[in-house]
């Protein structure tokens, strides 16, 4: 029977590195993160061979003391606590001891440090279990840290490591991460002597820019939301920028960088309306609550954490978004106490997509159109056009022009000319109000004067016939003429101009696969979409000027009405200035 005996300290820290440090961006994540702890201004992070070779972080932070230094690359020794409760309220991203340790067993680490009360700095030298006494160095300030050979004493460890240029991208994104999380801080990244990064302290809106670049911050929608002492600020692109990959995406929990189930259900959520199903959403979101509220002792990369009321964080973070993607961007306000002012979003490209459209433009805008709604509204005739032109504020999407080629209206507004997908603008339109009516459990339904019927197969019959109440409740009559036909006898009222047959297919294919329960409410939104598509006005359907004009209202006073229902984007705009670009006016 085999002894239990205690294990080497080497072996120990080596156990614990397999943990902490996998590669060498985690060994770069650890060493950052007690530089930004330490109230760095500024630092310097050197690479060689993608940080296989050598990783050297140098900061202008507090500086560790001669005493202290010993104690730094011991295990479970710490500056960030001292006791349980600091446990459950630490804010610092560093605190449980162990990283420089298990950095140290497994390379060859050289730490040289000065506080600003001692005359010189001192440096201690580590090589897997064996470290030197500290030495008197040269350093003006603050602390750097070079590991040397990762993974020199574990080979069967170092062979699992990827290609320079794989693991120069991982502590690249590292890098990155932490310069999102801290604006005010300037960064410099180099790799083997060459600058890649240099990021000088800057406000919120800057530091974006520069990692992200242009085209997110133009198509982003800004976001600072409080309830109670939670508080959500940052950026969230709209879907038009919307990626195939989770690669954009930041989320920073009290300015440490999360990756949690609970955040990424909410936010996927948020976006589901507006976003295909394949694509990713890109966001810089910012969570600031109280440290109790959240349990960042679960793992010890420290990326995983753990909510005390998730419910409720769940609640919050759904509809901040939800109502950033709805509502009007104007202006990135203030998010450090670093930024000054509010400032303005930079114009948009030419042919760029505009900001979501505010809603209800006009005090009292046209009734809808009546050939594609319900038939209980009013014509909007050109004779009421002319008064709103003179007495009134010309409406941001403008006034009909004509169609293009029976897809596009052309419209004109005070900055230009504007361009809508008209069947994209017409399915968000018809979306948002079926699922308005829905809600409100108000879905009328429009009988058809001769009912509609079509050649169904035995399962199309069975599942109208068993989900007879919830197609009445989505505004549907269908019954069974025929062991081999269908009769559509009624419609949703917004929907009366659709394909009676083709949409009622659909729909019957979407209850048949998923289930009615699960169709009303997982896929309900899904359910809506498709029947919204049905509906929406087709291609080469030719809309008179009262039509066109009333559905540019529409698209005036509904949410989310700069997107369809699968993310594309719905209108444009081409300003004055840029048609004079285009035609070299004024040169």
């Amino acid at each position: 029977m085999a002894t239990i005996r205690l294990l080497p300290e080497l072996l120990i820290n080596q156990i614990a590195a397999g943990e902490v440090v996998e590669r060498p961006a985690s060994a770069l994540k650890e060493i950052l993160e007690n530089s930004l702890d330490a109230g760095s201004a500024g630092i310097t992070v050197q690479l060689a061979q993608g940080g296989i070779k050598s990783i050297r972080v140098a900061d202008d932070g507090s500086g560790i003391s001669k005493d202290d230094l010993a104690l730094a690359l011991s295990r479970h020794a710490t500056s960030k606590i001292t006791s349980l409760e600091d446990l459950q309220r630490v804010a610092s991203l560093g605190f449980r001891g162990e990283a420089l340790a298990s950095i140290a067993a497994v390379s060859r680490l050289v730490m040289t440090s000065r506080t600003a009360n001692e005359s010189h700095a001192w440096q201690i030298q580590g090589e897997g279990e064996r470290f030197s006494k500290p030495e008197p160095a040269a350093l003006a300030s603050g602390t750097v840290v070079e590991v040397q050979d990762l993974y020199f004493n574990t080979p069967a460890r170092r062979k699992f490591l990827k290609t320079e240029a794989t693991e120069f991208a991982h502590c690249e994104e590292i890098f990155l991460r932490l310069a999102l999380s801290r604006a005010s801080i300037g960064f410099t990244l180099q790799h083997n002597g060459k600058v890649r990064h240099h990021l000088p302290p800057a406000d919120t809106r800057q530091r974006m820019t520069a990692v992200l670049g242009q085209d997110f911050i133009q198509t982003a929608a800004f976001i600072d939301e409080q309830a109670a002492d939670l508080r959500l600020w940052g950026a969230a692109a709209l879907p038009t920028y919307s990626r195939s990959s989770r690669d954009t995406q930041y989320f920073f929990v009290n300015g440490r960088f999360v990756r949690d189930r609970l955040i990424a259900h909410a936010l996927r959520e948020a976006y589901r309306d507006v976003l295909h199903l394949e694509r990713h959403p890109a966001f810089v979101l910012f969570l600031e609550m109280s440290p109790n509220g959240v349990d960042v002792n679960v793992h010890p990369t420290k990326t995983e954490v753990r909510f005390h009321d998730s419910r409720a964080l769940h609640q919050f973070i759904f509809h901040a978004i939800n109502r950033s993607l709805s509502a009007p961007q104007q202006t990135l306000t203030p998010r450090n106490p670093e930024d000054a002012s509010p400032r303005v979003i930079a114009p948009y490209p030419l042919y760029s997509r505009q900001n979501n459209i505010p809603l209800a433009t006009l005090s009292h805008a046209p009734a809808f159109y009546q050939s594609l709604f319900s038939a209980n509204t009013v014509p909007y005739t050109p004779a009421a056009a002319a008064p709103l032109e003179t007495e009134l504020e010309v409406p941001l999407l403008g006034f009909a022009l004509g169609q293009l080629l029976g897809v596009y209206i052309l419209a004109q507004n005070s900055r230009g000319l504007i361009i809508v997908d008209m069947h994209a603008a017409h399915e968000r339109v018809v979306y948002e109000k079926l699922k308005s009516t829905l809600d409100s459990h108000s879905v009328s339904m429009q009988p058809l004067l001769i009912p509609v019927t079509f050649r169904a197969d035995s399962l199309e019959i069975a599942t109208a016939e068993e989900n007879d109440s919830i197609l009445r409740e989505l505004g549907f009559e269908i019954v069974a003429i025929s062991p081999t036909a269908l009769a559509v006898r009624a419609l949703p009222a917004a929907l009366k101009d659709a394909d009676a047959a083709q949409l009622s297919r659909a729909v019957l294919s979407e209850i048949h696969e998923f289930g009615a329960s699960q169709v009303m409410t997982g896929r309900r939104n899904e359910l809506l979409s498709t029947m919204a598509c049905h509906a929406a006005v087709r291609a080469n359907r030719i809309l008179t000027v009262p039509e066109m004009n009333g559905l540019l209202r529409e698209m005036e006073t509904t949410e989310r009405s700069d997107q369809c229902n699968h993310g594309r984007p719905t209108w444009f705009e081409i300003t004055l200035a840029d048609l004079d670009k285009m035609f070299m006016r004024g040169r």
